[in-house]
């Protein structure tokens, strides 16, 4: 591989990106096709539906594709879906070099993609920047190769810890630059996780409320769907009035019970209701990542209160937490970050690797995974 590899795939990977907000529950991909040392076509993936990355390349270069290399973040597709195959569109266009940052983990591709273009004569390079174009599709990634999707946990909290004062009260720790952050996280997931405690104290809207010029690569509005809307309700306590249920986008309600009435209430109101086992004294979580994976869903966003967001740590569900700390002391009367079960030796402490600090206005952000496999019986 050579310098002029890395900066091509570069220059592929912020293509990609711009697909960031539109392209789920498909990945998000760039393509730079290049020929003579110049760049004749580009393109990313807009949104499902809508032509792939190569496509949209090919589109551009037309006939001064023939000859050249394309600069591609993930293997070309090669079977049919709403789309064409990648793979026939590169073959077609008389593309003689491919050079793949990483194999696609979707089992109808994963290596077929490749093996076509080689038997087409193609010389195909794997490899280059891999790990960047990984960042670009932890969900997908999630999804295809373990049955789930990437969960991040949101967390706002004060420096000492606390996320809402003993009476409840939490509005507002962070600054209106790290609530315009979460808006972004928001717009880049699948799905919103909350629970009912949060609901009934809060009436949230769980929804996205930017519009498409604030966000990179979206073109317009209609680009950009509302994330589902997941509360975990066991009981069905859910009311038919919650403010989330007037607004624009679905709303699917997790419960461990079949009360009719109450079902039909919600579902009147424009919810879906489904039932998952209980586990301990809530929703089976495992269970529940693998329902969302099932339904095309890369990544979730938990936001909710100490209790959920401690039972979804402890289950092991979570990839990696984002944690907003304002600059503010709340007293040790104050609400704390997590509830988890009682961690009496340092044995059992749950380590975390930071992956990313900045400020977010005057608030510290902080992004952490957990450095091994987590699962703390309660």
């Amino acid at each position: 591989m050579t310098a002029e590899d890395h900066y091509y795939m570069a220059r592929a990977i912020r293509l990609a990106e711009q697909g960031l907000y539109t392209t789920h529950p498909n990945p998000r991909v760039g393509c730079v096709l290049v020929r003579d040392g110049v760049i004749v076509g580009e393109g990313f993936h807009h949104r499902a539906g809508e032509p792939h990355a190569e496509r949209n390349a090919l589109a551009e270069a037309g006939e001064r594709a023939r000859g050249a290399t394309a600069y591609v973040t993930l293997e070309p597709c090669c079977h049919h879906g709403r789309t064409p195959p990648c793979s026939d569109g590169l073959i077609e266009a008389g593309v003689v070099r491919v050079v793949v940052a990483m194999t696609d983990p979707n089992p109808r591709v994963a290596g077929q993609g490749i093996a076509q273009l080689q038997a087409a004569g193609i010389r195909v390079d794997q490899g280059v920047m891999t790990a960047q174009a990984q960042a670009l599709n932890p969900g997908f990634i999630a999804r295809m190769s373990r049955g789930r999707p990437f969960v991040r946990c949101k967390l706002a909290m004060s420096l000492d810890g606390r996320t809402a004062m003993a009476s409840g009260e939490s509005k507002w720790i962070t600054s209106e630059a790290a609530r315009l952050d979460v808006q972004r996280l928001r717009a880049r997931s699948d799905a919103i996780v909350t629970g009912i405690g949060t609901v009934r104290a809060d009436d949230p809207s769980m929804n996205v409320r930017l519009r498409a010029a604030e966000l990179p690569g979206v073109v317009s509005d209609d680009y950009l769907p509302q994330p589902l809307r997941v509360v975990l309700d066991p009981d069905l306590q859910l009311s038919p009035t919650a403010r989330m249920l007037s607004l624009p986008g679905p709303t699917l309600v997790i419960s461990v019970t079949d009360d009719e009435s109450r079902r039909q209430a919600l579902e009147a109101a424009g919810a879906e209701v489904i039932q998952l086992p209980r586990r301990g004294l809530g929703i089976d979580l495992e269970r529940l990542m693998e329902t969302l994976a099932q339904r095309g869903i890369n990544e979730v966003l938990i936001e909710s209160g100490p209790t959920l967001a401690g039972a979804a740590v402890a289950a092991g569900v979570v990839d990696e937490l984002t944690i907003y700390a304002a600059p503010i002391l709340m007293g040790s009367d104050a609400r704390g970050l997590l509830n988890l079960p009682a961690l009496t030796e340092m044995k059992d402490r749950i380590a975390l690797e930071i992956e990313d600090l900045r400020m977010v206005g005057p608030d510290l952000r902080i992004r952490v995974k957990p450095t091994r496999a987590i699962k703390v019986e309660s």
